[in-house]
């Protein structure tokens, strides 16, 4: 394990993180908890261009401009996972245009979402959070047209995101076929550096390994669409590979079956996980879904909190046609994921997720 961290050169005096209870995507809703307050809300049946709502917990919302074009929007924000302000605010314009290369789309443009503790961050602090976003929308191509801003309890930033997308590549998550091959394009581990972060027990080195890969934009996502052999994908966040496999495996009436050693990992995830530093948000996920997957004999408490931990900025899950699944393996990897890795398969099967 590196040195411990006391803080990145460039970060403030005070710590971000402190100023919030949690951080990154570890600050969704439990999927019980959403399942529960999303119950009886109105079906959007009755709107035909709708072509991806609520219905399978997609990433974001499609719908019908015209002919064979649909618009695709999102959004996303959270609480710092890192103190740098232009880091937390990257990392946050990361994820949240993800939503739109993980339906297969290219962003148009972005608003930003803003909420802070007025009095007690400094300006240039907030100002540092918004650049590092910007640079970030800069990168995917796309301005920060507008937006929205509050006086909050606790920090709060992310973006709003809307994308274009031919009907024809749209990729949901509910499309996956039997047989099947799965692929993850980003390391796990995420919500383990962000634990071992806040506890100042990740080293530097791992500092810029979360960073690098929390900050890498998803854009395979709208290329690997035009490929009919890609079937299905999804982007692996708050919910943990497990949960969002579990809304692939329910949305395609399938089951998954995921291979924990060819999971690829980041550098001293294991360790720290086997450490305790693990988040609340990894347990919470598991007391949720985890009637719905079945685990090896003996598995170490530590293993399942890596299946469970929260990702923020994650990888994309992608269910392919297993005959291709070498050739867009390596397409994925020379686009800039060189973890990107087969991790399992897809099968006719109760829906659900086996862990092998």
């Amino acid at each position: 394990m590196n040195a411990p961290l006391a803080q990145p050169d460039r970060a403030p005096a005070f710590r971000l993180t402190d100023l919030a209870h949690g951080g990154g995507c570890g600050c969704k809703l439990a999927p019980s908890v959403l399942q529960d307050l999303l119950a009886g809300q109105p079906a959007t049946a009755g709107f035909p261009d709708l072509l991806v709502g609520t219905e399978t917990g997609d990433d974001a919302a499609a719908f019908r401009i015209e002919g064979d074009r649909c618009i695709i929007a999102t959004t996303d924000f959270f609480m710092p996972i890192v103190d740098d302000p232009h880091d937390f605010g990257r990392i946050a314009a990361t994820n949240a245009i993800s939503d739109v290369y993980a339906m297969g789309g290219r962003p148009l443009m972005a608003l930003a979402i803003l909420g802070m503790p007025v009095g007690r961050i400094a300006p240039e602090t907030i100002r540092g959070i918004l650049a590092g976003g910007a640079s970030v929308c800069a990168e995917a191509g796309i301005p920060v047209a507008g937006g929205h801003s509050i006086d909050a309890p606790e920090p709060i930033y992310g973006l709003a995101v809307i994308g274009i997308c031919p009907v024809g590549n749209l990729r949901r998550n509910s499309e996956a076929r039997a047989g099947d091959a799965l692929i993850l394009t980003k390391p796990l581990g995420v919500g383990i550096y962000s634990s071992a972060f806040k506890k100042r027990e990740l080293g530097v080195q791992a500092y810029d390994e979360l960073i690098a890969t929390t900050t890498r934009l998803n854009a395979i996502g709208a290329d690997l669409a035009g490929n009919p052999d890609v079937h299905a994908m999804t982007d692996v966040t708050g919910f943990g590979i497990l949960g969002h496999g579990l809304e692939m495996a329910r949305g395609s009436g399938l089951r998954l079956t995921i291979d924990r050693s060819a999971l690829p990992l980041l550098s001293e995830a294991a360790s720290l996980a086997q450490a305790g530093c693990v988040t609340g948000a990894s347990q919470r996920n598991w007391t949720s879904y985890g009637h719905e997957v079945a685990l090896p004999e003996g598995m170490a408490e530590w293993q399942r909190h890596l299946l469970a931990d929260p990702q923020t900025s994650g990888g994309l899950l992608v269910a392919v046609a297993p005959a291709s699944a070498g050739r867009i393996l390596d397409r994925i990897r020379a686009a800039g994921h060189p973890a990107a890795a087969v991790i399992g398969s897809v099968s006719r099967d109760v829906p659900g997720i086996t862990v092998v």
